[in-house]
C-alpha cells in the first residue's frame, strides 16, 4: 500500500547505471523502487552521521515545487 503525500520524482542516469541499477535490486530482493530508498535511507543516514541531522527548519526552508514534474497545462506556458 502506498504512504501518504509520497512524491514522484524523476531521475536521469546512463543505460549502464541503470542496467547496474536494476540487476543489484533483483539480487537483493527488492523491487527498483525499494531498492532506491534502501539506499538513500541509507545515505542520509551516513550523512548525519557525519554531519550532524538535519534540523526540520532546513527542511521546511525546501521548496519542493522547484522539484516538482508539471503538469500538461503548465507545459503549454
Amino acid at each position: 500500500m502506498a504512504q501518504k503525500n509520497q512524491k514522484e520524482f524523476t531521475l536521469h542516469m546512463s543505460e549502464d547505471m541503470l542496467r547496474k541499477f536494476i540487476l543489484i535490486s533483483e539480487k537483493e530482493g527488492r523491487s527498483p523502487n525499494n531498492q532506491f530508498l534502501f539506499m538513500l535511507r541509507n545515505n542520509i543516514a551516513y550523512y548525519e552521521k557525519t554531519k550532524g541531522r538535519i534540523s526540520p527548519a532546513e527542511l521546511a526552508g525546501i521548496d519542493l515545487a522547484l522539484y516538482e514534474e508539471k503538469g500538461e497545462s503548465d507545459e503549454s506556458n
